[in-house]
């Protein structure tokens, strides 16, 4: 039997959203004013992100890194939404993950054709492990939640993903981004698996006392 994990860990994007509280709930309560509803925030926020992906594959690095990192509190601000009309869905919460993905992976997917087009066997390499770390993070977590584990934390998570990625391809240095996500990204998923690991054998610890 898993065992109940009641102290949730906290990351970066959670202190996040505490540190920046004072300025994502005025914005959000304006925007619930607005009439416009949590999902479709989450859904304009991927939208720019495409858009961003389209900048980078034609090369324009530093708009689209731009638009990339415009999007940031836009991803911040749909929770926060939910939570102040007092309606947070389980179903909310599973559009914002799977956007979140979605957006990471057309942000990646620009920079492969990018390199594609310039012949950069290298470049195209580190941006599939930097996808496929990030999709694993994410991955090894879900999965981990869904046998009753607490897979949180680690080296890079989406947080510290886009405020790698962000600025660097402002500073058009999206070769440094990639180096470090690729690497990073996967560690992570290590990390995560080591922890399931952990709590996996402390639970079975427990039922043998």
């Amino acid at each position: 039997m898993v065992k109940d994990i009641s102290k949730r860990k906290m990351i970066l994007s959670d202190y996040f959203r505490l540190w920046f509280k004072w300025f994502l709930d005025p914005v959000g309560a304006f925007i619930n004013r607005l009439g416009l509803m949590p999902n479709t925030v989450t859904l304009l926020g991927l939208a720019g992100n495409v858009i961003g992906a389209i900048l980078l594959a034609r090369g324009q690095m530093f708009w689209g890194g731009l638009l990339v990192l415009l999007m940031g509190p836009v991803d911040a601000l749909d929770g926060t939404m939910a939570r102040l009309r007092g309606m947070p869905s389980g179903f909310g919460a599973f559009v914002d993950s799977v956007t979140d993905r979605y957006s990471e992976l057309f942000i990646f997917c620009g920079l492969l054709y990018h390199y594609l087009q310039q012949g950069n066997a290298l470049a195209c390499f580190l941006v599939y492990m930097a996808a496929a770390g990030s999709v694993l993070v994410s991955y090894v977590k879900a999965r981990g939640e869904s046998v009753g584990f607490d897979p949180k934390g680690g080296l890079l998570t989406r947080l510290e993903r886009y405020l790698v990625l962000g600025p660097l391809l402002v500073f058009n240095q999206p070769l440094i981004a990639l180096w470090v996500i690729a690497i990073f990204a996967n560690l992570t998923a290590l990390q995560r698996i080591w922890i399931v690991r952990k709590q996996a054998r402390s639970n079975i610890h427990d039922i043998g006392e």
